[in-house]
């Protein structure tokens, strides 16, 4: 979604806060997105966080955030309930809690 809007727009982002969930993505409200996306992920300051992106960019945009965090979250959680393969680097991060949980038993972990 963002590569068409930016493609529609002709505006310039910055990725690499996007992915790492730091500094300024040179969107409207970036900065106050990814602090709300954070908030949201870690279950910590949420209300500051929304009401940021609701002064920044306005309620609806707000519930527009709101949806698609809630929509990631969704997707990730069937991927793994199906048991999608996980890839090499989550493997590698999640090496401790898959030793730890025996979850190598198991040919999609």
């Amino acid at each position: 979604m963002l590569s068409w809007s930016i493609e529609e727009t002709s505006a310039s982002v910055e990725l690499l806060p996007i992915a790492t969930g730091e500094g300024n993505p040179l969107i409207p409200g970036g900065t106050e997105l990814i602090a709300y996306v954070n908030a949201t992920l870690s279950g910590h300051d949420i209300a500051p966080a929304r009401q940021a992106v609701v002064t920044a960019l306005g309620p609806e945009a707000a519930v527009d955030a709101a949806a698609v965090i809630g929509n990631f979250e969704m997707m990730n959680r069937i991927a793994d309930g199906v048991g999608m393969p996980v890839g090499p680097a989550t493997r590698k991060q999640m090496a401790g809690v898959i030793n730890d949980l025996a979850l190598d038993r198991f040919p999609h972990a």
